[in-house]
């Protein structure tokens, strides 16, 4: 797309030339809510991937090209006594659920593509910011089941969800039992929505057809979704094969088990010569070289290979977006899901930002950091923007994107920042 069409595109948000370059925000800065336009709908052919800032968790929705709609995570950790120095306060505010929010946001989103429901919900994890807690919280019960409101279930109750998809269905047993109140809560949560005619698979480790455009998949060849990998296994680069990363559990100490973490899904989705990843909260940690095929993020970033977008693993945390990793995507745009005051941590953020790794301008965006990291972390400065709900619009076709941070203070959907337009790279 040429300049002149792209900011045609954003004539739509009410955003004037004049106040945009490449990789210049619109105006005001990061951190403040800038009265602007409302963001403009999606239309069929664009590709829009919303990272929502909730301040509690992960939570990613996407409307594909043909109004199929992917919502990966929707976290909603507590934030309890003694954790609120460490952990942001629910956004836009505390009147709600995190799940709720979540819910509120993707409502208009879906009316756009006249759909009602989410198509797919992948959960990378099981983890409270990632599905959803239930401890030390006052969470009512569904009308639907016996389980509480949180996270995942929240989406379910308030805009439905069509088929679930994890790492671990149906057994939830690897590499030990799943068994704390959150994952419990969850699997009651997936019993109910399978007996009322909803659908759950786990993840297919290399196939590129569990994911899948439902509408136009014909009109739209250029999209497609790559399992990369979960629960250690990885796509080999060849048709659907996998191999394991993970030595056999009978070779392992108990203690040495795989983390929830490393175990976490990820995938690939191209569109054109757009390119993303997501892979949960993939670590390189390895134990100080212990445990060399603990460091899980490097291999599936090799068998991603270079995107345009990718989301920072483990909210940009010590033991995850490793110079490997981030060499391996070499990305346009990294995206950081934080809510923690070490979120990102220096070593993750200097990695993302390295020349040394990969030379070209990249731009690094966060969706709710703590005001005492933009303090500690100080390339912060050098981020687009440390807080808003950062989406991603590729436009028709793949061949250009935009990338738009909206206020996460409020529910109007304003644009502050724009950025772009990026040309995909072949």
């Amino acid at each position: 797309m040429s300049r002149r069409g792209f900011m045609g595109t954003l004539g739509a948000l009410a955003v004037t030339s004049d106040s945009l370059a490449s990789s210049t925000p619109v105006t005001g800065s990061s951190s403040a809510a800038v009265p602007g336009a409302s963001m403009s709908p999606w239309t069929p052919g664009t590709l829009d991937i919303h990272h929502i800032s909730t301040g509690r968790g992960n939570c990613a929705f996407l409307l594909c090209p043909d109004g199929t709609s992917i919502m990966i995570d929707a976290g909603a950790n507590s934030r309890t006594a003694g954790t609120e120095k460490f952990v942001i306060q629910t956004l836009p505010n505390e009147s709600r659920r995190p799940g709720e929010w979540i819910s509120r946001y993707v409502q208009p989103l879906l009316a756009s593509a006249r759909r009602d429901s989410v198509d797919y919900f992948l959960l990378t994890h099981l983890h409270d910011d990632h599905m959803g807690g239930v401890t030390g919280l006052d969470l009512p019960r569904s009308v639907k089941g016996d389980y509480l409101l949180t996270g995942v279930t929240d989406v379910a109750e308030h805009i439905g969800i069509r088929k679930i998809i994890d790492r671990a269905y149906p057994s939830y047993s690897y590499p030990s039992a799943l068994d704390t109140p959150s994952q419990r809560n969850y699997r009651a949560f997936l019993r109910e929505h399978l007996a009322s005619g909803g659908a759950a698979e786990q993840f297919l480790v290399g196939s590129s057809s569990q994911i899948r455009l439902l509408r136009e998949a014909q009109r739209y060849s250029s999209f497609g979704v790559r399992n990369l990998a979960a629960n250690g296994r990885i796509w080999t680069g060849r048709a659907a094969d996998t191999s394991s990363l993970f030595p056999q559990l009978d070779q392992l100490p108990p203690e040495d088990y795989p983390t929830e973490n490393k175990c976490s899904l990820a995938i690939r989705l191209d569109y054109g010569a757009f390119s993303y990843f997501s892979g949960g909260d993939l670590e390189c940690d390895t134990s100080y070289g212990r445990l060399p095929w603990t460091d899980v993020e490097t291999p599936v970033a090799r068998a991603c290979g270079q995107v345009e977008v990718a989301v920072a693993g483990h909210h940009g945390y010590f033991n995850a977006c490793g110079p490997q990793w981030v060499r391996a995507l070499r990305a346009r745009a990294f995206v950081i899901s934080a809510w923690d005051s070490a979120h990102p941590t220096i070593p993750a953020l200097e990695n993302m930002l390295s020349q040394a790794l990969y030379p070209g301008e990249r731009d690094v965006f966060a969706t709710a950091m703590k005001a005492e990291n933009r303090i500690v972390t100080r390339r912060v400065s050098e981020m687009k923007s440390d807080s808003g709900h950062v989406v991603v619009r590729v436009f028709e076709g793949g061949a250009s994107f935009g990338i738009f941070v909206l206020d996460n203070t409020n529910e109007s959907f304003h644009v502050m920042r724009a950025f772009g337009p990026y040309a995909c790279r072949t």
